[in-house]
């Protein structure tokens, strides 16, 4: 073989001929950073939107119920993928025959505009309070009014097809005009009421708390055993008795309007330190060993004196503990029954629960069952309000979402009455708003 037949079979063959390959007029590299505006440019050029409605104006109406997004910043990713769905959806419609017309939206109302503004305030040393409510909605007003337009840009730079120009916005007068309007027909056909429940609260941003805002944080809470006296009693086991309850709240104890039990569970009347106390069977060793360690220089022992039937417990009333505080009353002489409850447990406490109508969804429904009074005990800076006997004005929670002044109080309160049995500290899952976490 001489070199030339060597060269030939060294040299690269060139198959591309020899191959039956599809051929099309997309470019190989799609350059999309590049082609994307000029793309968008003609769809705005040809006014794409117009004509496809123009086209399927006879076509059988496809409406997609967008929810808006808040206009309160930059979109992020969960945006984009939120949009470019909803956009598969209604193009994909297009496409089938229907009318799929698109019109965006924005929510301009609630916390999120409003936080960024008070953000601004923070920075700029201003309190919120003392901004006129007038200027603080307007200054939210353009706040959302600049954002609408950059997420605008934000969401057609995706590839979004929909009437930007005739947008809609929470904050349109046309639009609360409809819901003024629709408010009407609920008030004028009798359909209204006012009524009340409990909600998870921000003493920071000074609003209701959605479920979705909630974030639990591990957090640190005192913890009480507080002996409510027998008032009135069927079994003469219980006269002069304690009904004991066990909380991770003292400060609600003030709106304490009840106390629940399972009648699925064992009770007992049982002598520890000299005093009877209704507590579950199965818990009540746990107790004992809970007040022996807050005792130790002392001998505690724990016996059982009777049984205590559910149907006896049924029908127990209790004065609340803080009845005696100096005056034979002075705002706490009101009567606490013992109630039925299927939330009650044996799995921590004393298996009787304090109940707070004001403070608990569980305690709310339950005195909603058995027409309890519902008190209103603290206002939206969490403080407790002036007709709080013993502790109004004291904090709940400061204005930076700080423990404040009324758990100490209250417990210092019953110390004095002596109706604390035993005490301690937990740390648990409590619930944050995230913003002011």
């Amino acid at each position: 073989m001489d070199s030339t037949e060597n060269s030939e079979q060294n040299e690269p063959r060139d198959y591309r001929d020899t191959l039956q390959l599809p051929q099309t007029d997309f470019p190989m590299k799609a350059g999309l950073p590049k082609r994307e505006p000029d793309i968008l440019n003609h769809w705005q050029k040809i006014d794409l939107y117009k004509r496809l409605r123009a086209q399927a104006e006879t076509r059988e109406p496809f409406i997609l119920h967008d929810g808006p997004p808040y206009a309160n910043g930059d979109i992020h990713i969960g945006h984009a993928l939120n949009k470019i769905l909803k956009d598969m959806v209604v193009k994909s419609h297009q496409m089938m025959g229907y009318n799929a017309a698109y019109i965006p939206g924005w929510d301009c109302h609630g916390l999120p505009i409003e936080w960024k503004i008070e953000e601004q305030y923070r920075q700029q040393g201003k309190d919120k309070d003392e901004v006129p409510r007038k200027e603080f909605r307007d200054e939210c007003r353009r706040f959302a009014e600049k954002w609408i337009g950059v997420q605008s840009q934000q969401f057609q730079r995706l590839g979004i097809i929909g009437d930007w120009d005739n947008y809609y916005s929470t904050m349109h007068y046309e639009a609360e005009a409809a819901i003024v309007k629709e408010f009407q027909h609920f008030v004028m056909d009798g359909s209204l009421y006012r009524g009340s429940k409990p909600v998870l609260w921000s003493v920071v941003e000074k609003t209701a708390l959605a479920e979705a805002e909630v974030e639990y944080e591990d957090y640190e809470s005192r913890t009480l055993f507080v002996k409510f006296p027998i008032k009135e009693c069927s079994d003469n086991n219980l006269k002069g008795a304690f009904a004991v309850i066990w909380t991770t709240t003292p400060w609600t104890l003030p709106a304490n309007r009840a106390i629940a039990f399972s009648p699925n569970l064992s009770y007992g009347v049982y002598e520890i330190k000299g005093e009877r106390l209704i507590l579950c069977d199965a818990l009540a060793p746990r107790l004992l060993e809970i007040v022996q360690k807050q005792h130790e220089e002392e001998k505690i022992t724990c016996e059982k004196i009777s049984d205590v039937a559910g149907d006896v417990l049924a029908q127990t009333i209790c004065h609340h503990p803080l009845y005696k505080h100096g005056l034979s009353k002075n705002g706490y002489d009101f009567a606490v029954p013992i109630l039925a409850a299927d939330f009650v447990t044996d799995e921590t406490g004393t298996g009787l629960v304090h109940i707070a109508p004001g403070h608990g969804q569980d305690d709310f429904e339950l005195g909603l069952q058995n027409n309890i009074d519902i008190p209103f005990t603290i206002d939206e800076a969490g403080r407790y309000l002036p007709h709080v006997p013993l502790f109004a004005g004291e904090t709940i929670y400061n204005d930076k979402g700080k423990g404040g002044t009324a758990n100490a109080a209250v417990i210092e309160a019953l110390k004095d009455v002596r109706a604390v049995l035993a005490q301690g500290k937990l740390r648990h899952q409590y619930p944050h708003s995230w913003r002011s976490k």
